[in-house]
């Protein structure tokens, strides 16, 4: 496991909730990475908390599928298998593709210029080949139009799912050829979203989110059972 760097405690409200926040933002953004152990002596020194909170916040992210508990070993980050990714990602290109359908009807003018603002930034990134800004501009940007559609129950499940496979989904390596083909389809979402066309902005979508399939199974993926 990586080195965990300390940071500030955590209130005593609602404890072993928000426990199990911190350790979701540990995992989503690969400080935790798969398949790595639970180091529970620095994560209570890190929190400033004991044991039991910690172990209550374990159990949760466990019934997420978030952690595996390992008899009388603790816990270590899950793995994804292929198959599991493969059915994520095409329920994330689901999901994706409503709020696109969804952000056409409801988009303001001001979220609109912000997300082109984000976009001429992410394009920046790409060529100045600024890979941590270009990966979370590129992130904001899928954010924001999920954001603009304004459904709160299919952004809680979108966030819920998306989680097990953030970092790699933003970050896995990419050939050229690759990144520059996720650039061109970026470069035709803006015009599609501003032009309200929701049908056209909605299957790009599906086919951007499945191209990323293989990128990410050969950062983490394994075979399914």
């Amino acid at each position: 496991m990586n080195r965990i760097e300390p940071s500030i405690g955590i209130s005593r409200r609602y404890l072993h909730d928000e426990v199990a926040d911190r350790m979701r933002e540990l995992i989503n953004e690969g400080e935790l990475e798969p398949r790595a152990r639970v180091n529970e002596s620095e994560l209570t020194e890190r929190f400033g908390i004991s044991r039991t909170p910690l172990r209550e916040a374990i159990k949760i992210l466990a019934t997420e599928g978030l952690l595996e508990l390992l008899p009388n070993r603790g816990a270590r980050v899950a793995s994804i298998s292929r198959t599991e990714l493969e059915e994520m990602i095409e329920v994330i290109a689901g999901l994706e593709a409503t709020a696109c359908e969804l952000a056409c009807r409801s988009v303001t003018e001001e979220e609109l210029a912000k997300i082109e603002t984000m976009h001429r930034e992410m394009v920046a990134a790409w060529q100045a080949r600024d890979e941590a800004n270009y990966f979370r501009l590129n992130r904001e940007i899928h954010e924001a139009i999920m954001l603009a559609s304004r459904n709160t129950k299919l952004r809680s499940l979108y966030l819920g799912l998306t989680g097990r496979i953030q970092r790699s989904r933003y970050s896995a390596h990419q050939t050229e050829a690759q990144w520059a083909q996720a650039v061109e389809e970026h470069d035709q979402m803006i015009p599609l979203l501003r032009a309200r066309d929701g049908d056209g902005l909605a299957a790009l979508m599906r086919r951007h989110i499945r191209a990323k399939q293989p990128v990410i199974a050969a950062m983490y993926g394994e075979e399914g059972n």
